[in-house]
């Protein structure tokens, strides 16, 4: 009798991180930075129907990459989370921190008890008054918190040094856009061959005046003003 093919846990685990990776490299970057009225949301999207940049909550928003199915999946899931969070207990009660953690926690348990891991990283954005918070969860359940910006997707630490390279206090709205919109363009190599333009951006808005819900969609002629 042959003995069973064995491979150390350490192997298993690598394995599964090299292939989720893989998979979320396929797929496009969000950014993401503070402006001097909330948080500016963008990512490379010509598609007319599908999104990776969604409102969760009041003061929430979600970003996945990878996968459109699984994290459409963890989308659909966060947001009957802070649904039932805000009708069981207050609206003030649902925060980003919260459910960041809960990703966190769901990533987590698939990476180290499945065979496959799933092939998304999300980012969970929050605006308060005076400040906001960035959670970036990869495939694997960690999870960092940033201010000002964060990225996901992608060579994710470039995209970083990028923002940080052009960010300041007090940008106004539209130096955000051009700030996200240049970040996306240079990480691919600084050519700016017209996909980037206003028909090939999803931009998303927290904008911290709004009462309740702060999310809000920019169409694509807004886009091209902004962007000059």
């Amino acid at each position: 009798m042959t003995a069973p093919f064995y491979v150390s846990p350490e192997q298993w685990l690598a394995d599964k991180a090299e292939y989720a990776r893989k998979g979320i490299a396929r797929g496009r970057p969000i950014v993401a930075l503070e402006h001097e009225s909330g948080v500016v949301m963008m990512a490379e999207n010509h598609s007319a129907s599908l999104r990776k940049i969604h409102e969760v909550y009041d003061r929430i928003a979600f970003g996945g990459v990878g996968k459109l199915d699984e994290y459409e999946n963890l989308r659909k899931a966060g947001v009957r989370w802070a649904d039932t969070q805000g009708y069981s207990y207050s609206r003030e009660d649902v925060s980003g921190k919260s459910l960041a953690n809960l990703y966190s926690t769901a990533l987590g348990a698939v990476f180290t008890r499945e065979p496959k891991a799933l092939e998304v990283e999300i980012l969970i954005v929050e605006v308060h008054a005076d400040d906001s918070i960035f959670y970036q969860i990869r495939f694997d359940g960690s999870m960092i918190d940033r201010e000002h910006y964060a990225a996901i997707g992608g060579d994710d630490e470039t995209l970083i040094g990028l923002l940080q390279d052009g960010w300041r206090e007090g940008l106004s709205i539209e130096e955000a856009v051009r700030l996200g919109r240049k970040t996306l363009i240079d990480v691919n190599g600084g050519e700016d061959d017209g996909a980037l333009d206003a028909q090939g951006l999803e931009v998303g808005l927290l904008e911290r005046a709004r009462d309740g819900r702060c999310f809000r969609r920019l169409g694509a002629s807004e886009i091209a003003q902004w962007i000059g």
